[in-house]
């Protein structure tokens, strides 16, 4: 079920309209009319006077679209599911040989990837997701986060290299479990992608598997390239501890099915309590003002017209 909320991004501009009662009761200045009988003045409050209502409107609508309204849909997430998922990335210098890509031979490993995982997390609508860099020393890149589109962005700003030359396995699963220390969700999983084997970093892979093993989180691995570029014992010994799967990619498609197979995964409990898709109306106030001031104009132009023709 989903329900249509409204709501403003900067309420705090509302207060501007406590100023509305001036167009009726501060003056700027006053009209000075002479009449040789009092009997031919006939009093007239200026509530009746469309003048005022009319700059009190413009008024409202302006400070309506200053606070930024709009509306956004709220979806039942009862039956809503996601997960707590890192995708832990290889950038070492190994991921910047080409020839990954049959169709494009020029395009390296790592930048073949990077467009695969964006493509992995475009269709994870319903998870909390991160990504940890590794190399040499591994890093976040991007701590859990429900806004894909910006996790995307982050991810392209990444490149070969930016955490070193080497290949740090299990500092790479110690930083994605610190990531997840965060997440609530009751179902946890790392997606580690490498093409080389383990040979820096102050923590082996076997501490790090013991601890995501005994935390329950799933360790998916994916070597790619040739088997003998990477340590595919150790690669399917972290998967099968964990209770996951270890795949092997020689190509950019199969890269790309492998992914396609992970998308499958069960997915567990969503922590959110609403999924929002949020559509701004400053357009909508701004709109109607300037129709007000082409219908103000015109009867300025056709009072002048009366008065000459007068």
């Amino acid at each position: 079920m989903i329900l249509m909320y409204f709501n403003f991004g900067s309420p705090f501009y509302l207060l501007l309209l406590l100023l509305v009662p001036c167009f009726f009761v501060c003056n700027v200045y006053t009209k000075i009319y002479y009449f040789p009988k009092l009997s031919w003045i006939h009093r007239q409050s200026p509530l009746f006077s469309w003048e005022p209502w009319l700059k009190m409107l413009l008024y409202t609508l302006m400070v309506i679209a200053l606070a930024k309204p709009f509306v956004y849909d709220a979806q039942n997430t009862n039956n809503k599911k996601g997960r707590d998922l890192i995708l832990t990335l290889d950038a070492s210098g190994s991921m910047g040989q080409r020839g990954f890509d049959s169709k494009n031979r020029m395009q390296n490993k790592y930048d073949i990837n990077i467009a695969l995982a964006q493509d992995f997390i475009k269709k994870r609508h319903d998870d909390n997701m991160g990504v940890v860099i590794f190399g040499t020393f591994a890093y976040t890149a991007s701590p859990l986060t429900y806004d894909l589109e910006s996790l995307s962005y982050l991810l392209a700003m990444t490149n070969v290299g930016i955490a070193g030359e080497s290949t740090a396995i299990g500092d790479a699963i110690m930083q994605s479990l610190r990531t997840l220390s965060y997440g609530k969700a009751k179902n946890k999983a790392i997606i580690l992608l490498t093409d080389g084997y383990h040979n820096a970093g102050s923590t082996s892979p076997k501490q790090a598997v013991k601890k995501a093993k005994a935390l329950g989180i799933k360790i998916y691995t994916i070597g790619i390239g040739r088997k003998s570029d990477y340590d595919v014992n150790l690669l399917s010994t972290i998967s099968k501890e964990t209770g996951a799967k270890s795949y092997s990619a020689v190509s950019a498609e199969a890269l790309e099915k492998i992914y396609e197979e992970i998308n499958t995964l069960e997915p567990s409990a969503i922590r959110s309590e609403n999924y929002l898709n949020q559509r701004l109306l400053i357009s909508l106030p701004l709109g109607i003002v300037v129709i007000l001031l082409l219908f103000w104009v015109l009867l300025e132009i056709k009072h002048k017209d009366i008065e000459e023709t007068a």
